[in-house]
C-alpha cells in the first residue's frame, strides 16, 4: 500500500508539473501573436481615443507585465474561475464552454465507439486472413482513408446528401420545428443532423486504427505461443481472441489515449463546416477575436484531456495485459 500510494503521488506531482508549463507555454504563445482584444474593439471605430484604448487595457488587465497576468489568471483557475470573455457578451469562459461542451465531447465519444467497434475487427480480420481478398479490400478503403481530407468528404457529402439527394440536412443540430416534434421526432431529428459529422470523424480515424490493430495483430500472431497455442489444437476464437488480441492492444491503446485531446482540436474544421455550435467553433471565434481568456479556457481543457487520456493508457494497459500488473506489484 505505501508503495502504491508513493506512486500515485509521484504521478500527481508529475501531472501538476506538466500541466503548469503547458499554461505557461500556452499563455505566453498567444501573447505573442500579433493583435489584442483591445485593438479588434478600437482599431474599426475612429473615434476612440488612445486614452480610450488605456483605459480598456487597464479594464482587462493587458497593461501589466506579462508574468503579472499569468500569476493573476493561474490564481483565479485555482478557484475554478476561467475568467469573463473579452468579446462579444462578455460572459463568464466556464458559461460559454459548458453551453458547448456536451455536443463536441458526445459526437467524439460517440465517434471513438465507432471507431473501435469497426476497426478492431477489420484489423483482426486483415491479420488473420493476410493476403488474401478480405485483406486486399480493406487495404484499398484504408488507403481511400488516407488520401482523402476530411474537409474535402464533408463538402462531398453535404452535395450529395443534402442538395443533390436531400436526404440530411447538412447544418446545425436541429430542425426549424424541432419544438413541434415528439420526443422520438427530436431525438430523430438530431440523429439526423450529426449522422454526417459522425461519419466523416469516424471515417477519419478507422483507417488509421485499423492499420495499427493489423500491424500489432500480425506481430503477436507470430509469436512463439500463439504457434504453440494452435499446435495444441485449441480453438480458433480462444487464439485469436483469448491470446493474440489482448496483447495487440497495447499499441492501440496508445493511440486511443493521445486521441483523447483530439475531442476539441479535431472538432474546429467540421464543425464549422457544418455549423455546429461546439467547442471547436468556440475555440476558433476565440483565436480570431484575441480573446485570451476564452483560448486559455479550451486550452485549459485539452491539457486536462490529454493528461487524463495518458492516465487512461496507463490504465488500461494493466487491464489489457497481465505482465504490467504483475511488474508493478512486484515493485
Amino acid at each position: 500500500m505505501p508503495a502504491l500510494l508513493k506512486r500515485l503521488l509521484t504521478k500527481t506531482l508529475w501531472v501538476i508539473v506538466i500541466f503548469l508549463g503547458i499554461t505557461v507555454i500556452s499563455f505566453t504563445v498567444i501573447h505573442l501573436a500579433p493583435g489584442s482584444p483591445t485593438d479588434l474593439q478600437t482599431t474599426l471605430n475612429p473615434e476612440v481615443s488612445a486614452q480610450a484604448r488605456q483605459q480598456l487595457e487597464a479594464l482587462y488587465g493587458l497593461d501589466k507585465p506579462l508574468h503579472e497576468q499569468y500569476f493573476t489568471w493561474l490564481s483565479r483557475l485555482v478557484q475554478f474561475d476561467f475568467g469573463n470573455s473579452m468579446s462579444g457578451d462578455h460572459r463568464p469562459v466556464w458559461d460559454k464552454i459548458r453551453e458547448r461542451l456536451p455536443l463536441t465531447v458526445g459526437m467524439n465519444l460517440i465517434s471513438i465507439i465507432l471507431t473501435l467497434c469497426i476497426a478492431i475487427p477489420i484489423g483482426v480480420a486483415s491479420a488473420w486472413w493476410q493476403g488474401r481478398w478480405f485483406d486486399r479490400a480493406s487495404t484499398v478503403l484504408v488507403f481511400i482513408g488516407f488520401a482523402m481530407p476530411g474537409f474535402w468528404l464533408a463538402l462531398l457529402l453535404m452535395y450529395a446528401l443534402g442538395i443533390y439527394w436531400p436526404i440530411l440536412p447538412i447544418s446545425g443540430v436541429t430542425s426549424m420545428n424541432f419544438a413541434s416534434l415528439t420526443p422520438l421526432g427530436k431525438f430523430m431529428d438530431v440523429v439526423e443532423h450529426l449522422a454526417l459529422p459522425i461519419f466523416i470523424y469516424t471515417f477519419g480515424s478507422l483507417a488509421g486504427m485499423s492499420r495499427f490493430m493489423r500491424s500489432s495483430m500480425l506481430e503477436v500472431l507470430r509469436q512463439d505461443y500463439i504457434l504453440t497455442a494452435r499446435a495444441k489444437g485449441l480453438p480458433l476464437h480462444t487464439v485469436v481472441f483469448k491470446h493474440a488480441l489482448r496483447n495487440a492492444l497495447l499499441p492501440v491503446i496508445t493511440i486511443l489515449g493521445l486521441s483523447v485531446p483530439g475531442l476539441i482540436g479535431g472538432s474546429v474544421i467540421i464543425e464549422s463546416i457544418f455549423a455546429l455550435p461546439g467547442l471547436g467553433q468556440l475555440f476558433y471565434q476565440g483565436v480570431m477575436a484575441r480573446d485570451y481568456p476564452l483560448i486559455m479556457g479550451n486550452l485549459v481543457l485539452g491539457a486536462l484531456l490529454t493528461l487524463a487520456g495518458n492516465l487512461l493508457a496507463d490504465i488500461a494497459y494493466g487491464l489489457a495485459d497481465p505482465r504490467i500488473r504483475a511488474t508493478r506489484n512486484s515493485r
